[in-house]
């Protein structure tokens, strides 16, 4: 039905635990919170989600599937409702995993997904369909005149987008309205030097008013994109962003860790890919195999690649189906594997590289270098 939303969590079941229970649980926490003694039968009917699905993983693992249709109008068609039904007080229990929701057409609709998408990102950046590259301005530390030099580098040396490392914001050592103007001035000019169209991205990431403070400013300056971590400011600043703005959305995970795991909380996949997407990213970061953060491997990586990508909702008349978003894997990816990732994961890709090119000394030669790699002809679509 249309009017379902259809959810499956993984359960964790201790020996001491009934699963039956706990998945009824699940069902009233996550909707009336009363025991279904104290439901009047009409309200029962109309608010909770009923078990459509209750199956043992894997034999003798305490492991379970929960399939719960949950009637869409609890949800109100808002996007901080739809997350608290999805997993609100139960994420204060323990042994439940969200792995997996079949949205409603209202629901896609209300959420809308990227403004731009793949291929609005490649129109900002005026190039053809093949993997494109990104960098971070880092260390933390540094005043605003290397790190604009530093982006003034990097854009000479053709990287498509260039963005403030997420832990910038308004330090003394390069306030962020100083950094702005002077990072995308120094991008502008070696754009007129080069004939290139590298971007910008400064970190928005605020409490609410300056928020909307520095996204003023960012579109004021000319900026096409900006970095936003969602999971610390709530992802429902992804929509007010997209639809206020003029400009491309990267999300970056930091937080996200404290959300996703294992045993409980929200699939990765689900959490950075189709999530993330529908609440408006164009751009979804996220820790590559083989990087620093050895939890995400190649399986995973995958899985959130095909959330980013793969057809969400449907094209019914007078209605587009929800745009797919660029995967941005980074997280120590060394610049020599560049071909390798650029193979791997095709032209719908931002390669995410930063400190590999830093150790490189000469910054030009080296986002030179990686540039080469992504405009080779065998790595088009």
């Amino acid at each position: 039905m249309s009017d379902v939303l259809r959810v499956t969590y993984q359960l964790t079941c201790r020996p001491d635990e009934d699963p039956e229970d706990k998945a009824r649980g699940i069902a009233l926490e996550q909707s009336a919170e009363l025991p279904a003694r104290c439901i009047p039968e009409h309200v029962y009917d109309q608010v909770v989600p009923t078990i459509e699905c209750l199956e043992p993983l894997d034999s003798g693992a305490g492991r379970y599937r929960l399939v719960l249709d949950f009637p869409e109008a609890i949800t109100g068609l808002e996007p901080t409702q739809l997350i608290n039904n999805l997993f609100g007080n139960i994420s204060l229990k323990s042994g439940i995993r969200l792995d997996e929701v079949t949205w409603t057409p209202n629901l896609l609709r209300t959420l809308g997904g990227p403004r731009y998408g793949v291929d609005g990102v490649r129109e900002l950046l005026g190039i053809g369909r093949r993997p494109m590259t990104s960098t971070a301005l880092k260390p933390l530390g540094l005043d605003t005149a290397t790190l604009a030099g530093f982006c003034a580098d990097f854009a000479r040396g053709g990287i498509d987008l260039i963005k403030d490392d997420h832990g910038l914001c308004n330090q003394a050592t390069s306030p962020f309205h100083e950094r702005l103007l002077a990072c995308q001035r120094a991008v502008n000019e070696a754009n007129a030097e080069t004939g290139g169209h590298s971007l910008y991205l400064p970190n928005v990431t605020a409490p609410q008013g300056a928020l909307a403070e520095r996204l003023d400013a960012a579109q004021e300056a000319g900026c096409r994109a900006v970095l936003i971590c969602p999971f610390i400011t709530g992802l429902d600043t992804l929509l007010w962003a997209r639809e206020h703005y003029d400009m491309a959305l990267m999300a970056h995970p930091a937080f996200a860790g404290a959300i996703a795991g294992a045993e409980h909380g929200i699939d990765p996949a689900l959490l950075l890919g189709e999530m993330t997407r529908l609440f408006g990213a164009d751009m979804v970061v996220y820790t590559n195999a083989e990087g620093r953060f050895p939890t995400y491997d190649q399986a995973l990586c995958d899985r959130i690649n095909d959330r980013l990508w793969r057809p969400l909702g449907a094209a019914a008349a007078g209605e587009s189906a929800i745009r797919p978003a660029l995967p941005t894997p980074g997280g120590g990816v060394d610049a020599a594997r560049a071909p390798y990732w650029a193979e791997r994961y095709g032209p719908d890709v931002v390669l995410l590289i930063g400190g590999s090119l830093y150790a490189q000394g000469d910054l030009v030669a080296a986002a030179r270098r990686f540039q080469d790699v992504v405009e080779r002809p065998e790595y088009a679509g």
